[in-house]
Order: C-alpha cells, then sequence, then structure tokens
C-alpha cells in the first residue's frame, strides 16, 4: 500500500464506507473546514491514542497541505499500522479538486 492517496479515492473509499478518516490538525483549522465523517486527533495526540487505532483497518490521514498527515502516516506504519495512507494534498486539494464548499483557509 502507497504511502499517499489521492483526494478522489478518498471520497470513493468515503462513500463505501470501508476506511476510518482522521483529521490531525489543530482544533481552530478543524473550526474553520473539515471532511466528515472523520476523527480530530491533532498531531501531537496521535501517540496518546495509539491503542484506539485498529491495526486492521484502512486508516487515511489528512491535514492542511499533506506534510503533518505524512509525517503521522510514516509514524504509524512505524508502530505496527501497515494500512495507513495520507491524503496527498491535504484538504487544500479536497476543496479545489473533491468538494469546493468546503472552505479553503
Amino acid at each position: 500500500m502507497e504511502y499517499e492517496i489521492e483526494p478522489s479515492d478518498v471520497k470513493s473509499k468515503l462513500v463505501g464506507g470501508d476506511v476510518v478518516l482522521i483529521d490531525v490538525r489543530e482544533g481552530w483549522e478543524r473550526d474553520v473546514a473539515a471532511i466528515q465523517p472523520s476523527r480530530h486527533i491533532p498531531m501531537g495526540d496521535v501517540p496518546a491514542h495509539l491503542q484506539e487505532l485498529d491495526p486492521e483497518d484502512h486508516i487515511i490521514v489528512y491535514c492542511h497541505h499533506g506534510v503533518r498527515s505524512m509525517n503521522v502516516t510514516a509514524w504509524l506504519r512505524q508502530q505496527g499500522l501497515e494500512k495507513v495512507q495520507s491524503m496527498r494534498g491535504g484538504i487544500d486539494r479536497w476543496s479545489k479538486t473533491v468538494d469546493p464548499k468546503v472552505p479553503l483557509y
């Protein structure tokens, strides 16, 4: 499984209901724009929530532009969660290519 996934592919997986979407941005960012359904775990809090994540789930992580989510993806894979991917371009790219109703910031 590749480390990154395109926003259009994330949308397809969300429709199918076979993915867990995790938002690793800060609370104020999520207040501005979010993708639903998603779970909010700020990047700094991910280690404290590791035991809550199921290694069998396909987990997709997103942030603003894809940098934090890639770091979280790499860390989660190092912890043994092999089915984790980062959404390429973050919520910014999602807004531009998938859902223009999600505000840019």
